[in-house]
């Protein structure tokens, strides 16, 4: 079961000492003009003092954070592997668990000497594949360890019925970023898919094939993956929750793609066949089943040799790694060089045991009060909302009553879960990494699949508590905010309510806000996709929309590459209600009092200055590229300045004109509340 609707790519944070709190006034760039580019103007002087450090694709602000937080809990890893070396920790608990993977990441040396032993049995089973019925028994062991090969199978709220826990079936098994990457013809893209294949042939002379067998491999595994590919909705289709909604039967399933055994896979992991089951894209599962049937057991045996190895490749000895990050980082990212060891390895931590270490992290880190001002920001937040939609004209009385039910039953989660997950099933041993990392896969996949056909437990994240990010869940209606997120620059105790409505105001106002964009206000107050507008109503809605989307594609971002504007326009017409509803909210919180003047700034000032701040941020080429085509948030550059162009109260507070950049034209001006 998948949050959706993310605010933007993870990031993980903490607080700054408030001596070291930025000064806004001193941010800005008086050589830059706050009406020809905002974003410039507030981000220009830092970015050019903070270049891309080679192991990042981009650099802002909050890739600082994220630096600076992992060196925290390098420093809690450190503290517990310490305390595990001296026997201090209990057998068998979470601290001795994430001492043993962290140390288990770190130990290179023995990562060396074990080169492909951890995958060795995988590799002899997928040699000794001799039919449709031993391929299909390995393709569900793949799955289980945590390779997509190319099913995958989750849990979920049923679409119409969100209290109700089904199966999943998804899409999976392509090695490029997206379907569309096997099939534009530009410069960049063809040379992508050489150097892919090139990738491809790297890694099996690194498993041991001979040049000719390396070359027939990569050549296998694209053909394949192209087929399976040509079936793959697009990004903008997969943002259409009614094309993502098939539920079925077993059988239903067992109609797509018969050749499978998908009995004996529900079995294998406890799932009854009256299971239903949600198939995410159906017409996969037909080109499944092509692909069971016309291709050749050899070829199928290299393409899951390739899918086992692309996934464990980080787990193995260095030139694994090594060669992963030479196509996944150089080639699709623009990165120059890997992030150091303990980096990586304090990720590695938080995505598997992310509430064992935020247990550490928010003790440490997240204190009471910042959680009781979140409190009251979200609570005047909704009031305000609240307002904007019993004042807006172009609604129906029966959509708004919807709407404000919706808006009313939305459930706030701050800073971490009122219930840790229990790891007490997991078992992590020293010195066995990629081991490990399988357990971990296993561990996941039984927890997720447990959940379907028992009572939905709301109280669940899918965010670890060190996250810097937020969330809308649609299917349960919800809001969170993890505590990496409320810290600085985001949220800070020690500013002033300008700058942190400005900042996690807007936020706040951006998540609570996909419950109402193009996808969230498909769905209803109790998570269920059904058509709560009026038919004039939605057309309305759509209109406003449409103006969203004309205005991420009418300017360039890089030579002959645009924003895809219905990809877009979820998380833009986010940051645009988000911003709009923050500053209502802000001034709902002065009670008719001025504002104070800080720093020659006045208070309307700082809160547009602390929005902007928060997208200062540059990238590489690759990534922005990789960005504009995968990505459902618009670049950061444009999330502050076409966000603030649809704003007039931010044209009055830096006394813009009517003609000037960062004004468009009243008729063209989007507008949601």
């Amino acid at each position: 079961m998948r949050a959706v609707a993310l605010l933007v790519l993870l990031f993980t944070a903490c607080a700054a000492p408030a001596a070291e709190r930025e000064s806004l006034r001193a941010l800005l760039d008086e050589s830059c003009k706050p009406c020809e580019d905002f974003f410039e103007y507030v981000n220009r002087k830092w970015l050019a003092a903070n270049p891309i450090p080679p192991s990042q694709s981009r650099w802002g602000r909050l890739s600082k954070m994220v630096d600076d937080n992992r060196e925290r809990l390098k420093k809690i890893l450190e503290e517990i592997s310490a305390d595990a070396e001296a026997g201090k920790l209990a057998k068998g608990s979470q601290e001795e668990k994430i001492a043993y993977l962290y140390g288990s990441c770190m130990d290179t040396g023995t990562l060396a000497k074990r080169g492909i032993a951890a995958i060795r049995e995988d590799l002899d089973r997928i040699e000794a594949i001799r039919d449709i019925d031993g391929l299909s028994k390995e393709i569900v062991h793949l799955l289980e360890i945590g390779v997509t090969a190319p099913i995958s199978l989750d849990s979920t709220s049923d679409f119409k019925n969100s209290n109700e826990v089904i199966a999943e079936l998804s899409a999976g098994g392509l090695s490029l970023p997206d379907r569309d990457f096997y099939f534009r013809t530009d410069e960049r893209s063809v040379k992508i898919r050489e150097e892919f294949k090139q990738h491809v042939v790297r890694m099996h002379k690194l498993l041991g094939d001979s040049d000719e067998q390396a070359e027939k491999a990569a050549a296998t595994v694209m053909a394949i993956e192209t087929r399976l590919a040509e079936s793959r909705l697009t990004n903008v289709e997969r943002r259409d929750p009614y094309k993502r909604y098939n539920r079925m039967s077993l059988a239903g399933v067992s109609k797509l793609a018969p050749a499978f055994d998908w009995v004996a896979a529900f079995s294998h992991f406890g799932l009854p066949r009256t299971t239903p089951v949600n198939v995410t894209e159906p017409k996969f599962y037909e080109a499944f089943q092509k692909e069971l049937t016309g291709t050749p057991i050899s070829e199928w045996k290299t393409y899951l040799r390739w899918r086992l190895v692309k996934a464990m490749a980080p787990r193995l000895s260095q030139e694994f790694e090594d060669e992963a990050f030479a196509f996944d980082g150089k080639v699709l990212r623009g990165v120059k060089e890997q992030l150091p060891r303990w980096q990586r390895c304090a990720v590695v931590v938080d995505s598997s045991l992310g509430e064992a270490l935020g247990q550490a992290y928010v003790r440490k880190y997240f204190p009471p009060a910042a959680k009781k001002r979140m409190d009251e920001l979200v609570t005047n937040m909704r009031l305000t909302l609240r307002d904007e939609l019993s004042k807006a004209t172009w609604l129906s009385e029966e959509t708004k009553r919807q709407a404000v039910a919706k808006l009313d039953r939305i459930i706030p989660k701050i800073g971490y879960p009122d219930k840790w997950r229990d790891y007490s099933a997991l078992t992590i041993n020293k010195g066995e990494y990629a081991e490990n990392m399988i357990r971990v896969a296993r561990f996941h996949l039984r927890h997720e699949l447990n959940k379907i056909g028992k009572p939905l437990d709301k109280t669940e994240w899918f965010m670890t508590p060190p996250t810097v990010n937020a969330y809308y869940n649609p299917q349960w209606n919800e809001i969170a905010f993890p505590a990496g997120i409320l810290q600085p620059p985001f949220f800070d105790m020690e500013a002033d309510d300008a700058e942190n409505y400005g900042a996690i105001g807007a936020i706040i106002g951006h998540e609570i806000g996909h419950g109402f964009d193009d996808k969230g206000s498909q769905f209803d107050a109790e998570g269920n996709l059904r058509n709560w507008w009026t038919d004039t109503d939605r057309k309305k809605f759509e209109e406003r929309a449409a103006c969203i989307v004309e205005q991420f594609e009418s300017f360039e971002v890089q030579p002959g590459l645009r924003h895809i504007g219905k990809l877009v326009t979820g998380e833009a017409l986010g940051d645009l209600g988000g911003l709009r509803l923050a500053y209502k909210a802000y001034h709902r919180s002065l009670k008719g009092k001025p504002a104070p003047v800080i720093d020659g700034l006045t208070g309307d000032q700082r809160f547009f200055i602390s929005f902007a701040r928060l997208w200062g941020t540059q990238a590489t080429q690759e990534y922005e590229r990789l960005q504009l085509q995968t990505d459902p948030h618009p670049v950061p550059k444009s999330r502050a300045n076409e966000t603030l162009k649809n704003v007039p109260e931010f044209r009055e507070a830096f006394g813009c004109k009517l003609g000037d950049p960062m004004v468009r034209p009243p008729e063209k001006q989007c507008k949601l509340w």
